[in-house]
């Protein structure tokens, strides 16, 4: 029950809908017994030719009972489903309050298709918790033992048939079905997550499986795990029609019982026989308030199984968000100082380390340029310097304040980065160059544009989404546009001009350099021409830091920067 602590505290800020469904919930189920009750008593009653008032008293209660039954079972399904409505709402926006600090990260840790599952489906799943897990056995309790009460006021040995009843068809039957599920409900919830996995990737990679003629195979796997899907769904379903047939069952066979006891008791003199049909009926009736608690244990599973999973969210975030309230939260002032102390990180699931034992200092307002092979862990310590991973020991200070207890929005705000990968929105050039801020005119978005080169584009020009209709080259251009107009104090570039031609990488670099002189800078790139105006350059080589220093001083060391600009020098002598 402690992966569900979040829920129930979500589900009792409605607790005012909750308990009026509830009281309106046992209000229907009772008044449905007196219905019956009333009926049969009413039956038998007036086979015996009793004084007319006798009988218009009945019939004006039975009108009574059903009128009240009608407006209770209206007024509970209107309050229950509203609560469960609104507990939904809560857990989504809880739930995505605490997602969303970790937004970065989760795709280190989760596949998009898993994440999706969990965010959709687990969530989907908790709005059955109060309406099928916690509501039906609270009503079913109070309706089955205030029945049992008041069937002991005529016979107590009926009474005891009654609540033998409700202990099997409201408990042993439902759990001992529940034991045998477990395992089918694991499976599906496995399926479930596959299926949305898979799914996703078919998705995302649909074109490189149609370059790559594999289309055909990974569309017939996807099909093999719906199917599979789908089998288990319906064996479940069988499950579950059975469990329903098997207490249906045995609520006939608790009725049964109710009249062969009743007739021995008759005529046992025992028992007046104007009541039989009356316990006969009520036995039949209060069955009904158990039927819903053969869904119970398998909805319970499967909740309590959602809540284990966005728990794991849940409890990352508030580490998270406690170690952050330990430091301090000042704002950053200027061009920050960043230096790193012995950090190490690895990728979970890998033993082989991406960054091993990286200490640097950049002062504030520094020029630094990082380089080095493919793979040597450059772009990983760019991204740890954004939080978008956090260490796996070591630490990194931004002005002296641990980078692990300052809030990401507070950094954000202080660096414009140009990665890798940008995203862009489908929209306009305008809509995506306003994500650096709501308050740049048009005038200062042409203008920045025309000094990356893309004086084609308007403001008004329609960018697909991820920039479909954009060349890499643009792409790379918008990207440093809008990190232009962003104006941080800590630009983080990442081979930000890699598909740009040399002459407008040149050009959009000096305008780039020059607009951020004061500003701190780190750049990380192939690219070795223009690197002597950078303050230091760290060479990068299986995750460590094996040269530091100026152009000048890593020229004289005659090392591995040397090498690599003596070979690109080579190769662009052979170009030209």
């Amino acid at each position: 029950m402690t992966e569900l602590r979040f829920v129930i505290k979500l589900m009792f800020i409605e607790r005012k809908d909750l308990y009026i469904s509830i009281f309106f919930g046992i209000l229907a189920g009772l008044s449905t017994v007196a219905v019956f009750a009333d009926s049969g008593y009413l039956v038998s009653k007036a086979a015996l030719l009793p004084p007319l008032y006798i009988l218009t008293i009945f019939v004006a209660l039975l009108k009574l009972f059903t009128v009240i039954r009608a407006f209770a079972r209206y007024a509970e399904r209107y309050y229950s489903h509203r609560a469960t409505f609104t507990i939904l709402s809560n857990v989504r926006t809880y739930f995505f309050t605490k997602l969303e600090p970790l937004a970065p990260s989760l795709f280190q840790r989760f596949r998009s298709g898993d994440l999706l599952a969990r965010v959709v489906g687990d969530v989907e799943s908790l709005q059955n918790f109060f309406l099928r897990v916690y509501y039906p056995p609270i009503v079913m309790l109070v309706v089955f033992l205030t029945t049992v009460l008041f069937t002991a006021m005529f016979s107590l040995p009926v009474a005891l048939v009654l609540l033998l009843g409700l202990v099997i068809t409201g408990f042993c039957i439902p759990f001992t079905f529940a034991i045998k599920q477990r395992g089918i409900q694991a499976k599906i919830r496995q399926l479930r997550t596959e299926l949305s996995t898979d799914a996703t990737e078919f998705l995302y990679g649909f074109l490189d499986l149609k370059l790559y003629q594999r289309l055909s195979f990974k569309e017939e796997a996807l099909i093999q795990t719906s199917d599979v899907y789908i089998n288990e769904q319906e064996n479940k379903g069988i499950h579950d029609q059975f469990n329903f047939a098997i207490n249906h069952w045995f609520s006939l066979l608790t009725a049964w019982s109710v009249l062969a006891l009743g007739a021995y008791l008759i005529s046992a003199g025992e028992l007046d026989g104007v009541f039989l049909a009356m316990l006969v009926l009520v036995s039949l009736t209060v069955s009904e308030t158990a039927t819903p608690m053969t869904e119970v244990p398998s909805y319970f599973e499967d909740t309590r199984h959602a809540a284990e999973r966005l728990s794991s969210i849940i409890n990352e975030a508030e580490k998270q968000q406690e170690l952050k309230s330990n430091g301090r939260l000042t704002e950053l002032d200027g061009p920050p100082k960043i230096e790193c102390k012995n950090v190490h990180f690895c990728f979970p699931g890998e033993a082989r380390p991406t960054l091993t034992d990286v200490s640097l200092r950049l002062p504030s307002g520094s020029k630094t340029a990082i380089v080095g092979p493919s793979g040597s862990g450059k772009s990983t310590l760019l991204h740890l310097l954004l939080k978008l991973y956090p260490p796996s020991s070591g630490t990194i200070s931004i002005q002296w304040q641990d980078l692990a207890h300052l809030d990401e929005d507070q950094l954000w705000k202080n660096i414009s980065p140009v990665l890798q990968s940008n995203h862009f929105f489908y929209g306009s050039v305008r809509d995506n160059l306003k994500l650096a801020g709501d308050n740049i005119s048009d005038n200062e978005m042409n203008e920045v544009l025309s000094y990356v080169k893309l004086d084609h584009l308007s403001v008004d020009s329609v960018v697909l989404e991820k920039g479909a209709n954009l060349s890499g080259g643009e792409k790379q251009r918008l990207a440093i546009a809008r990190a232009i107009l962003k104006k941080g104090s800590l630009l983080l570039l990442d081979e930000p001009t890699s598909s740009v031609d040399p002459i407008t990488q040149q050009r959009v670099m000096n305008r780039l350099f020059n607009g951020a002189i004061d500003n701190t800078i780190v750049l990380i790139s192939h690219n070795l021409t223009g690197l002597e105006q950078m303050d230091q350059i760290i060479v990068m080589d299986q995750g460590r830091i094996i040269e530091q220093g100026t152009f000048s001083e890593l020229m004289k060391e005659h090392g591995y920067f040397y090498r690599m600009k003596m070979i690109e020098n080579g190769i662009w002598g052979q170009v030209l």
